[in-house]
């Protein structure tokens, strides 16, 4: 997803409807942010980051997005309405819509 699509969507309701805490992220004062979501905004700080300036911590992270993906991906989805599954929109919080794969 590009970052503007993954910035749009991380404030979306269903964006943030998914997804495991660890108690310890604070999105607001309405409860704490999935690791997903948090990885998500990272993503895009990420995105729009010159290659240049990249750290070793964001080499890490992408790292770690890959992983997840890839991970995920190989369970499968849904047999049905893929489209507004919680294995979309968890994907989709790190910054992978598989419906344009």
């Amino acid at each position: 997803m590009a970052p503007s699509e993954l910035d749009r969507w991380l404030d979306t309701e269903e964006s943030r409807s998914v997804g495991w805490s660890d108690g310890a992220r604070k999105e607001d004062a309405t409860g704490s942010e999935s690791v997903g979501h948090h990885q998500g905004r990272r993503i895009v700080a990420i995105k729009q980051t010159r290659k240049a300036d990249l750290s070793d911590e964001d080499y890490a992270d992408m790292r770690k997005v890959v992983a997840y993906v890839k991970r995920h991906l190989a369970q499968g989805g849904p047999k049905d309405d893929v489209k507004t599954s919680r294995w979309r929109y968890s994907l989709m919080n790190w910054g992978h819509d598989p419906l344009k794969d």
